[in-house]
């Protein structure tokens, strides 16, 4: 895959549910479009619902949604757009299939938050239903959630602001 603009990635934002995925995508995509960086998210909540509606939670169907995210965001990479996606990519197994098919162009960011703040912050209510039994394979719960071993930015929203996780990732960007 061939890019014209060199500092094109595929910013790729890994962590458990809670963890601040889909705030940093949205503030990350807010500092691009002023800065005239076209970018787009793609987040697993919302391909859920569409494109991935066919999947469920099992390792295969994981391992699926993971290789479909991967291959749109390949896509959108070869029209010189940067790509934010937010993805839970619970174990080492689903991320390293997104790298092989993203290749260079794949940034791996863990956005570390411990599993106690994520349950705290239960934005979606789904901690709650996995702890009735109404969810069945949550990571991090009753599925497994491997933390990445090498990622390449580590951003621990426990106690860093999305503003100071989103000035990571734009130094990571802009150096290139």
């Amino acid at each position: 895959m061939e890019s014209k603009r060199h500092n094109v990635k595929c910013i790729w934002l890994t962590g458990l549910s809670g963890s601040g995925k889909t705030t940093l995508a949205n503030e990350l995509k807010k500092n691009l479009d002023s800065l005239a960086i076209p970018s787009i998210i793609l987040d697993g909540d919302i391909l859920r619902k569409g494109l991935n509606r066919d999947l469920g939670f099992t390792e295969r169907d994981r391992e699926e949604n993971i290789r479909r995210a991967a291959d749109i965001a390949k896509i959108i990479l070869q029209s010189d757009v940067m790509v934010i996606c937010a993805f839970m990519s619970p174990t080492a197994k689903i991320r390293n299939i997104a790298r092989s098919i993203l290749g260079d162009y794949y940034t791996e960011v863990f956005v570390d938050t411990p599993l106690t703040v994520c349950m705290q912050r239960d934005v979606k209510g789904i901690y709650k239903k996995a702890q009735k039994g109404e969810i069945k394979n949550l990571s991090g719960v009753d599925a497994p959630f491997e933390s990445p071993t090498n990622p390449q930015i580590i951003i621990r929203t426990e106690n860093q602001s999305p503003r100071d996780g989103v000035q990571l990732l734009l130094d990571v960007i802009l150096k290139n």
